[in-house]
């Protein structure tokens, strides 16, 4: 594991010139900004949550991003953020939220992968299923805890691991001279009255995230 982390790290230092010497060097395709996400997907209905902190904002870097609240037609909620940043290079680029949660008190207690099958695009195109990894984390605050599901969405590739996310930021950035990607993340509370919680939070947050992934084309260009 020692050896895997300092050859990644050899390669991203490598590769940290081509990022500082390509981002921001090819025009970008046309996007609709976040805050033009609806507010009503399939059978939730959202509301938009309180803007971040100018000084969270100024540490996770987006260019763009959006906060909302999206309740089912029981009133289960699901929390979503999406950030997005139009170009990455060496110390501004996209924060995994593994590294923000302890800072805002929730330990991670239990991370693993999780496949979604689902549509990519909102098209006719894409009536057929695909398969996308995410990540899914149990995270944890004295009594409280929720599920969380996040992963790294650029030029229409849902990547949960960071190692990857940056190997193809670096490879996109060589290709196009494109370093733009967002980060997806979908929270869920966890009922502490159910025996079942854990895994109702499971399949309400999947079920959300297979609503929502088909229109984040829009936002976050392919």
């Amino acid at each position: 594991m020692h050896v895997r982390a300092l050859v990644l790290t050899v390669v991203f230092l490598g590769c940290a010139g081509i990022l500082e010497l390509r981002a921001g060097a090819t025009a970008l395709p046309a996007r609709e900004p976040l805050m033009g996400l609806p507010l009503v997907i399939g059978d939730w209905r959202g509301r938009v949550g309180a803007p971040l902190d100018k000084k969270v904002l100024a540490i996770l870097g987006a260019d763009d991003y959006t906060i909302r609240v999206y309740t089912d037609r029981v009133g289960r909620a699901a929390a979503l953020y999406i950030g997005y940043h139009a170009s990455q290079h060496q110390g501004d680029s996209i924060h995994s939220p593994m590294n923000c949660l302890p800072g805002a008190g929730w330990q991670p207690m239990r991370s693993e992968r999780l496949p979604l099958s689902t549509a990519l695009r909102n098209s006719p195109e894409s009536d057929q299923a695909t398969t996308a990894t995410v990540n899914r984390v149990l995270i944890q605050k004295g009594e409280d805890r929720q599920l969380v599901l996040y992963w790294y969405q650029s030029h229409g590739r849902i990547v949960a691991s960071e190692y990857a996310a940056k190997a193809w930021l670096f490879v996109d950035a060589m290709r196009t001279g494109r370093t733009d990607a967002g980060l997806v993340r979908i929270v869920v509370p966890i009922d502490p009255q159910s025996s079942r919680g854990e895994r109702e939070a499971q399949d309400l947050a999947t079920t959300f995230a297979a609503a929502l992934m088909p229109l984040l084309p829009r936002h976050l260009p392919e």
